[in-house]
């Protein structure tokens, strides 16, 4: 832990000198980027200070209680004070997502079941919808594809957060463990006997990437444009302005037609491209890194089952943090927040688990 700390020390330090610079005031970009990490960094050095401080007060104490009893009653507090400190310490050490203040890009797609997964589709829109709500944020349905009864076959929103979010409560620290498998379990309304039935839809969220962050090459670029073929008005359904971009390289695809005209769904449509292209890029990160793999929540895997819905019993159930609760009316109402601090927690339980078996071997 004190390689640890010391590097976070000398980068702080580091930074601080940079910022003080004159010189590089001159390229705001870059002063942006210094200072971005400058106030990420500034909890954990303040909890590093700390844990010296406190070391430091219980050294003395422990050195002067030979010749003055009055330290020696002191140490217990401040034995519990250093522990303390260096608990807080131990979590702010624990890996953060660079991502984590991101806004983000969230898709919902029907899977099995037909028209019952399209309508549960739509639920889990609206429970996103209304989360976001609850917190502040503001959404934007970039595209949809309505199914007959109401639900939908996909849909992809973009949430925004309103201002600076404070650590770990941007849209991205509090959305990327809902990637993956949602199960639904209910009588569905096309059901005439009653019987309960099992379906499913898909989640995937994505980090927006900026501009600069993500390069692409016009040349790699194929776009088609074609008429509008869902509802929303006389300009959208009678002109060719809805836009498809496939990545050549990749083979990606993103289509948009919500916006009234073709730049706009263009624009629309090459964010979430960059989104995409930058899961991708830290996908590709993760999956060579230890910590990661170590990692008992994963954030975007499509293909794993992640919670359960069971409308008959009102429970919720998330078969990766073991989470189980009977508020689903209410979950499915925005409050989703127990859930997603249930992923939170496992996420962090295995990153300091991680730590402490990387300290154990050095």
């Amino acid at each position: 832990m004190l390689e640890s700390v010391q590097s976070i020390l000398d980068e702080y330090a580091e930074l601080e000198q940079q910022l003080a610079d004159p010189a590089v005031h001159g390229d705001q970009d870059l002063v942006r980027t210094l200072n971005k990490r400058y106030a990420a960094l500034a909890p954990t050095v303040a909890a590093a200070r700390e844990w010296t401080a406190a070391g430091d007060d219980l050294s003395a104490a422990r050195e002067l209680a030979a010749d003055d009893e009055s330290f020696a009653e002191e140490v217990p507090s401040l034995e519990a004070r250093l522990a303390t400190a260096e608990e807080h310490l131990r979590r702010m050490l624990v890996p953060r997502d660079p991502d984590d203040d991101r806004d983000v890009i969230l898709e919902v797609k029907a899977g099995e079941g037909g028209d019952e997964s399209a309508l549960f589709a739509g639920d889990l829109l609206r429970m996103y919808l209304r989360y976001a709500e609850q917190r502040g944020w503001r959404t934007a349905i970039e595209d949809a594809t309505e199914s007959d009864l109401g639900g939908y076959k996909d849909v992809r929103v973009s949430v925004r957060a309103k201002g600076t979010p404070g650590l770990g409560e941007g849209p991205w620290a509090r959305l990327k463990y809902e990637g993956g498998v949602h199960r639904v379990q209910r009588v569905p309304v096309t059901e005439s006997q009653g019987r309960i039935h099992t379906s499913a839809a898909g989640v995937l969220v994505m980090p927006e990437a900026e501009e600069v962050e993500v390069t692409i090459d016009p040349n790699d670029l194929r776009i088609d444009v074609y008429r509008s073929s869902g509802p929303g008005g006389q300009s959208v359904n009678t002109t060719d302005s809805a836009v498809r971009i496939t990545h050549l390289p990749t083979g990606l695809v993103v289509s948009c037609q919500n916006e009234k005209s073709q730049l706009q769904n263009k624009e629309a449509a090459l964010r979430v491209l960059r989104a995409r292209l930058h899961q991708l890029a830290k996908d590709e990160a993760d999956a060579e890194a230890s910590a990661a793999r170590r990692s008992q929540v994963r954030t975007v895997d499509r293909s794993e089952r992640i919670r359960t819905y069971n409308f008959p019993e009102n429970r919720i159930s998330d078969h990766r943090t073991g989470y189980k609760s009977y508020n689903l009316d209410a979950v499915l109402d925005g409050d989703l927040d127990p859930v997603v601090q249930s992923a939170l927690d496992a996420d962090e339980a295995a990153k300091l688990a991680a730590l402490a078996d990387d300290g154990s071997k050095g």
